[in-house]
């Protein structure tokens, strides 16, 4: 009873185990992950290239907008462009037609003036020349004070009722041309070609002229030998 009794205790006190068998992987679970990896990363692939796809098309309708943009502004460029050009032709046409105008007017007042018998003295305008004497020089001044070469001669003889044109040019066109050997007191001077003179004054007598020099003289007597004229015209 004794090594029964020890025996049975033996016995109750030997742990249990028990083995637990794993299922085994079948072939068919292995094709089923394999498909189910390959969809994964298909679709993976699928939605970067979708989100590619997505980027350029975002990227291509950035561009598309800064072109147009771009375009609208090149546009609007060349219109101001071609609306100031057509502004500037239209204003040197103006200007080109004020001065064609002005030119045939000279023209007719020279022809006048060619025509017209002369009045009054030489004597009346060397005085007024001489008055004026110390005055300044301003290109387009008529006077009282401040004259330019045209309109000094110009004011000279229509104290006498000699209507000259406006301008050196013109002036050089009034009257009867005269030698420069052969001058007279009261004959135009004119510097330049004539009808395309810069500069004229008055023969004083003695080989001087007056004239409004220049804004650093003013008007003033000089020799005519200083600065020998281009020719003369004779109009009293």
């Amino acid at each position: 009873m004794a090594a029964a009794g020890a025996s049975a205790s033996a016995n109750a006190a030997e742990p249990v185990t028990q083995t637990i068998e794993l299922p085994t992987l079948t072939a068919d679970m292995s094709a089923q992950v394999a498909q189910s990896a390959a969809v994964t990363q298909q679709a993976a692939a699928d939605y970067e290239l979708r989100a590619e796809r997505d980027a350029a098309a975002a990227e291509a309708a950035a561009e598309a907008k800064k072109d147009l943009a771009e375009a609208k502004k090149k546009a609007e460029a060349k219109k101001k462009a071609a609306e100031a050009a057509r502004k500037a032709a239209a204003e040197r046409a103006a200007r080109s037609a004020e001065r064609a105008t002005l030119s045939a007017s000279a023209s007719a007042s020279a022809s006048a003036s060619v025509s017209a018998p002369a009045s009054g003295s030489v004597a009346t305008v060397i005085a007024f020349l001489k008055a004026q004497v110390g005055d300044a020089y301003v290109m387009g001044a008529t006077g009282p004070n401040a004259w330019d070469c045209s309109s000094l001669v110009q004011a000279a003889y229509k104290q006498v009722g000699v209507d000259l044109p406006r301008v050196s040019q013109d002036q050089s066109m009034a009257g009867t041309e005269v030698s420069l050997s052969n001058l007279q007191v009261g004959d135009i001077l004119y510097w330049g070609g004539k009808g395309s003179a810069y500069h004229v004054g008055v023969y004083i007598g003695d080989g001087k002229y007056l004239d409004a020099a220049n804004p650093s003289k003013g008007v003033v007597i000089q020799d005519l030998s200083g600065y020998p004229a281009s020719g003369a015209v004779r109009v009293l």
